[in-house]
């Protein structure tokens, strides 16, 4: 049997803890470590050898970038290392992009230990595990999710298009290409949509 050696990326302390008591009881687990200094990840990656990091997304608590930034940095100086996406941010845009980066996974944090430690295992032989398949995304460019979130803002076409300095007839023409990428047929359902993917964040 193969022990794995986990780092885990997280800002909740609470959650951090919970996993480690919930995965001390498995005797696939030779160590277990959080961390939430993240100017201390690359020498604990140097001194530990973590098998596997279980990497939450929203770090706003801990760091200035979010998990999948951080994932990418990390790969770039320590490519051969295993990074999982552990978080309950469960959107397509996250997993295409997670699957981009290079992480070895995609894992909801609405799992149960049990399959946890069974996927993880797959991963350290190797296995790349995406719960759910990755479509194809026609990802939506910068400026586009701007429109979308101006949208969302309840800003009209016109003040839209005074704001971004275009024409509403340029405007009109980056929705309808908004919306043959996302599938839909008006900018409520563009918004609803791009919520639901990821791309711009719920209404408060």
């Amino acid at each position: 049997m193969f022990l794995i050696n986990i780092l885990l990326v997280d800002d909740h302390a609470l959650f951090s803890k919970s996993l480690e008591i919930a995965l001390s009881d498995y005797s696939e687990i030779q160590a277990f470590d959080s961390i939430n200094d993240i100017s201390q990840i690359d020498n604990f990656i140097e001194s530990q050898k973590p098998d596997i990091i279980l990497m939450d997304i929203n770090l706003k608590n801990i760091a200035s970038e979010d998990g999948l930034e951080l994932t990418k940095q990390i790969l770039n100086c320590h490519p051969e290392q295993k990074i999982v996406i552990l978080s309950g941010y469960d959107l397509p845009v996250y997993r295409s992009e997670a699957k981009k980066i290079g992480a070895k996974g995609f894992i909801n944090k609405n799992i149960e230990p049990e399959k946890l430690i069974s996927l993880l295992s797959k991963i350290l032989h190797n296995a790349i595990i995406f719960d759910k398949e990755v479509l194809f995304l026609e990802e939506l460019t910068d400026s586009e999710k701007q429109i979308l979130q101006f949208i969302a803002d309840g800003m009209k076409r016109k003040e839209i298009a005074s704001t971004l300095y275009i024409s509403e007839r340029t405007l009109s023409n980056h929705l309808q290409h908004i919306f043959e990428k996302l599938g839909v047929t008006s900018s409520v359902e563009a918004v609803t949509k791009a919520i639901q993917m990821g791309y711009i964040p719920p209404i408060c």
